[in-house]
């Protein structure tokens, strides 16, 4: 049996194209193991009429609304390995199984690399966050830093002054770049180069930074600079060409350079935010669907 469309990945974008292409009456399997980037945030925002929902809150209404598609099929599968085969593709999962579909999309994400600061993990997605535009304003016209190294910290930093007049740039003992220390003093933003030796706090709350020398600095919310690596080598492995970023290069409505293969949500593009995942996985959808339309007629 083969598949209209097989989705990798049940975050936003993967349940946002399965909704569109069910109601489209395509034969559509998502394979999804959990562990989307978000989840550890204890709310999304920026997304109507659900600002403020917790994330895992957020995947049971979709998943709920996806059961009125009876096309629409979801499994508890980690897919390892795609080939191109016989003008569509031929997947496997981990467990062995095989399957065959018509058009695949994966919609797989991102993986944040966060630095190894001691005291990080019990405040992750409480108190420190890497998007201001998600998480600044819960904690606007209070103490914040931010922590990274080059520009992009820098860069950082002066965004957070848009949310509190109190800033503080720690670098974690890199020297701030040429010409950015009179960039931060116009702004107001503070900076200590000193490395950082641990966050504390308590019930996910950072209460103060504490450096390899000198006083602690007493902060509400740290944001950091976080790199980024795919969290499948799927689209790898299937032949996608990348952006400098390290993204899927995409065209129009998601498709890559692959015939066939779609990429949507974090995993393809800049602008990382639920609501655009979750349009990125709706626009695939319909040129999946177009697609196949244009393959069957006569």
């Amino acid at each position: 049996m083969s598949w209209d469309c097989i989705i990798v990945g049940g975050g936003p974008a993967g349940l946002s194209a399965a909704l569109m292409l069910g109601r489209c009456r395509r034969r559509v399997l998502l394979c999804d193991v959990g562990g989307q980037r978000n989840l550890r945030s204890h709310a999304m925002h920026g997304y109507l009429t659900r600002d403020g929902i917790s994330p895992a809150e957020f995947l049971r209404l979709a998943r709920a609304e996806l059961g009125r598609y009876g096309t629409v099929e979801c499994r508890e599968l980690e897919i390892v390995e795609g080939t191109r085969e016989d003008g569509g593709f031929a997947i496997c999962a981990a467990d062995g199984t095989r399957f065959n579909t018509r058009k695949l999309l994966l919609a797989t994400g991102v993986t944040d690399e966060l630095p190894a600061l001691e005291g990080l993990d019990a405040l992750y997605g409480t108190s420190v966050h890497h998007c201001p535009y998600c998480d600044a304003w819960e904690w606007r016209d209070r103490p914040l830093a931010a922590y990274g190294e080059g520009e992009a910290a820098c860069g950082l930093a002066l965004s957070l002054t848009f949310w509190s007049p109190d800033v503080l740039l720690c670098t974690g003992g890199a020297e701030l770049p040429h010409g950015a220390m009179a960039r931060l003093a116009a702004a107001g933003v503070k900076f200590r180069e000193e490395p950082v030796s641990r966050l504390e706090g308590g019930d996910g709350r950072l209460e103060r930074i504490v450096f390899a020398s000198g006083e602690p600095a007493a902060r509400s919310a740290l944001f950091v600079v976080a790199g980024q690596r795919q969290r499948s080598p799927l689209a790898e492995r299937l032949g996608c060409r990348f952006t400098d970023r390290g993204t899927v290069n995409t065209g129009t409505c998601e498709a890559t350079n692959v015939p066939g293969l779609f990429v949507a949500g974090d995993a393809s593009k800049e602008a990382q935010f639920v609501a655009v995942a979750a349009a990125e996985g709706t626009e695939a959808a319909m040129a999946i669907h177009k697609a196949l339309m244009k393959e069957d007629a006569p």
